[in-house]
């Protein structure tokens, strides 16, 4: 009997993972997944190779190294937003182009309407498809600002572990 089903599911599952309608970061070779959500599932479901190969390379990736800060801030392909306190930023600096929301108001921002958001903090709304990427301090915040952001929705978002501490050492050695 379950191997009858294992049999017939065989069938769909590789349909599934590989249509990015029912699962987007399928069809995105560089994003790679963790077998961890499919701990309970039967034996057979996961033996299959192509469920094996997509799978089996570890979580998808969130941060940001500083180069390729760098290169999204160059290119203005992204967000950057910073969620550390203004007296942070007045007292210890912030990366250039970054935008001042704090922690405590992400959430909130996030769900303004364009004009308020932009009276409020200076710049344009993320959309919900922009690629976002948040920072704080020393990249605590900064991941709590990610979560967040993916509970309303947001696709694309990232942030950056060393904060405003890696970022200073960085420009120091370039």
């Amino acid at each position: 009997m379950t191997l009858r089903r294992c049999w017939k599911l065989s069938r769909v599952v590789p349909r599934l993972l590989w249509n990015p309608a029912v699962f987007p970061a399928a069809s995105v070779p560089e994003q790679r997944h963790s077998l961890s959500a499919f701990a309970n599932t039967p034996s057979c479901y996961k033996t299959t190779g192509l469920l094996l190969r997509s799978w089996s390379s570890g979580a998808p990736s969130i941060e940001v190294s500083y180069d390729r800060l760098k290169q999204l801030l160059a290119g203005r392909k992204s967000v950057v937003i910073d969620v550390r306190e203004p007296w942070e930023l007045r007292e210890y600096g912030f990366i250039p182009g970054s935008v001042n929301v704090p922690l405590g108001q992400v959430s909130a921002a996030l769900q303004l309407g364009p004009e308020e958001f932009r009276e409020k903090y200076g710049a344009e709304l993320p959309q919900q498809t922009d690629n976002i990427v948040f920072s704080c301090l020393a990249g605590i915040r900064s991941k709590t600002a990610l979560e967040t952001a993916v509970s309303l929705g947001y696709k694309d978002v990232q942030h950056y572990p060393g904060g405003w501490q890696g970022w200073v050492e960085n420009e120091k050695n370039n």
